[in-house]
């Protein structure tokens, strides 16, 4: 009779609800096993999500009621944007002790878009250059240069390289500012005159470019379907990774041009109005351990803003200043600022030209 009253109770009790947190982040950016100790841990399950340009993760914050309880944006100019926008929450930081971990200098570069770090910690970073396939580059242009943006931008050597296939990062947000640099201009600019040059350089490699992706670059380069790209520093590193696991015949580089090179900070973040805020923060003080974040850097080959977690990752991407930048690279490589909205229309109308080739 006993367990016929507990089991009546039971039914009567309303069920516990299930823990969960949302995660929207970008491709290739995880370790699954971090995702899956989480839950193990913590019992609460992990829905996970990806974007593959920063327009799409905006779009979708800056509608509003996404769903999701973290994100992971880069700091500009999509972080800044939505901090002002008021699309994104501060971070408790008594809910995130291993807050502590994170780099202080590193956190330092990044307040120009979050004074106080307020809304959110690095989760890892990198630079956006050139992804080649050196030896199929000099077998169709042997004196192309493989330490400059003029393999790419100046069109004789595009026009030489376009029957191996050239891949263009598809966001206008990471592009036109290496444009500008490579022009001699502010990556901020928002002159008429230099989008007017900017355009006119993207135009003439236009006939040139196979294709325009964000997500599939990697693959692409691993699988020797495109020889030269312009893509993230991590997605570069990781193709090449992937071509040796696959016993593959072919050598991938990432290339810093020398005239400068763009980083980003891609920031832990949580949406102002996320369902599950204290899902999220525990979710963010996960991995921010030095275990879990060198594991992740481990798999995909960006660094990251833990030092502790050094003494776990692999000896040859601690070596390699791709993934882990001397302090002489960091200071020379550029960041990006806001830009005015009539500016970024201006922009994105430029792009839209780009790609429809006219």
């Amino acid at each position: 009779m006993r367990w016929l009253l507990l089991a009546l109770l039971a039914l009567a009790l309303p069920a516990r609800a299930e823990r969960v947190v949302n995660v929207y982040n970008w491709t290739d950016y995880i370790d699954p096993a971090a995702l899956e100790r989480f839950t193990t841990e913590t019992g609460i399950k992990v829905r996970y999500d990806v974007f593959d340009s920063l327009e799409t993760l905006e779009a979708k914050l800056l509608a509003g009621h996404s769903g999701y309880d973290v994100v992971v944006p880069s700091n500009e100019p999509s972080f800044s944007r939505l901090i002002r926008a008021g699309a994104l929450a501060p971070i408790d930081r008594g809910k995130v002790p291993n807050w502590k971990n994170l780099d202080a200098g590193l956190m330092k570069r990044v307040e120009s878009s979050d004074p106080g770090n307020v809304h959110g910690g690095i989760y890892s970073f990198g630079t956006i250059g050139l992804g080649i396939a050196p030896d199929r580059i000099k077998a169709l242009a042997p004196d192309a240069p493989l330490d400059s943006w003029d393999l790419l931008f100046k069109p004789e050597n595009a026009k030489r390289l376009a029957p191996c296939a050239i891949t263009m990062m598809d966001s206008a947000i990471d592009v036109i500012p290496s444009v500008l640099k490579y022009l001699g201009k502010s990556p901020d600019s928002t002159d008429a005159g230099d989008l007017a040059a900017v355009e006119k350089t993207l135009m003439a490699i236009r006939p040139y470019i196979r294709n325009f992706s964000s997500s599939g670059t990697l693959e692409a380069l691993a699988g020797g379907k495109t020889c030269l790209a312009l893509d993230y520093s991590g997605d570069v590193i990781q193709a090449s990774a992937r071509a040796q696991e696959a016993k593959q015949k072919r050598t991938i580089r990432y290339i810093a041009p020398k005239e400068g090179a763009e980083i980003g900070f891609d920031m832990l973040a949580i949406p102002a109005d996320a369902p599950n805020k204290d899902e999220a923060h525990a979710f963010i003080d996960f991995v921010l351990r030095p275990e879990v974040m060198a594991g992740i850097t481990n798999l995909v080959r960006y660094p990251n803003a833990i030092p502790a977690s050094r003494a776990m990752i692999k000896p040859e991407l601690l070596a390699d200043t791709n993934v882990f930048p001397t302090e002489a690279q960091l200071d020379s490589y550029f960041t990006i600022g806001p830009v005015p909205q009539a500016a970024e229309r201006a922009r994105t109308r430029l792009w839209a030209r780009f790609k429809a080739g006219k």
